[in-house]
């Protein structure tokens, strides 16, 4: 059995909020703690809520030997259904710290990502391929819609990681910026199969974590909408 749990990534944003006076420092950990448990319950389309994402969010992605820029809702939507599919929404984390200002989260740890072997052999071949190339094969393979998950062939990948989300006036997400300072030293391990954790475990896990979201200007400006 890993010693690991999910309900558990979050520990250092909820930490946060509960030390947190500012308002709208408040506001912003509270959308970041609440899109990392939806996305690790597989609940992506709730992501992409009016109040939670701007249309065209932007993310820069160099982990896992990848480096790609998604731009648009429809290109960060194909990798979060992909992930949901193949049970690749699976994180933890370990001695995370976590920064609030008035326009971004920032945020780092050690993280393990529950991956696919088929993700691991992908991410080999494009570490090696011009970053616009590999974004095209990235947004083809991720265009082909159908994935699954097989419990077989899942690996745990442990790296540092750096992310930095924006958010805009209305605390929407703008996009994320995640960074492996050092894949070398990134650890990859076989899990079992009666190790993986699916998407139905991690949502029954996380639902009753997942709250919804104030309204943002009344909860920062004491203005209703």
């Amino acid at each position: 059995m890993l010693p690991h749990d999910i309900t558990q990534t979050n520990v250092a944003v909820r930490r946060l909020i509960n030390a947190t006076d500012n308002p709208r420092h408040r506001f912003l950990l509270m959308a970041f703690d609440r899109h990392r448990n939806l996305e690790m319950a597989g609940r992506y389309e709730e992501l992409f809520a009016p109040d939670m994402m701007v249309g065209e969010p932007v993310y820069h992605i160099r982990a896992n030997r990848a480096n790609l820029k998604l731009q648009g809702a429809d290109a960060v939507r194909s990798l979060y259904r992909m992930w949901a599919a193949t049970n690749q929404s699976v994180f933890y984390v370990e001695n995370e710290e976590i920064a609030v200002a008035d326009n971004f989260v920032a945020c780092v740890g050690v993280g393990y990502q529950q991956v696919s072997a088929r993700s691991l052999r992908i991410n080999k071949v494009l570490s090696y391929v011009p970053r616009f190339l590999a974004e095209g094969l990235v947004k083809r393979v991720l265009a082909r819609g159908k994935f699954e998950a097989d419990d077989n062939s899942m690996y745990l990948y442990k790296c540092t990681y750096q992310m930095f989300w924006p958010y805009d006036p209305q605390g929407r997400l703008l996009g994320e910026d995640v960074w492996e300072p050092d894949p070398d030293k990134a650890e990859i391990t076989k899990l079992d199969p009666a190790d993986v954790l699916t998407m139905e475990q991690s949502r029954r896990l996380l639902d009753p974590l997942i709250k919804p979201l104030p309204a943002h200007d009344e909860m920062v400006h004491g203005a209703r909408a």
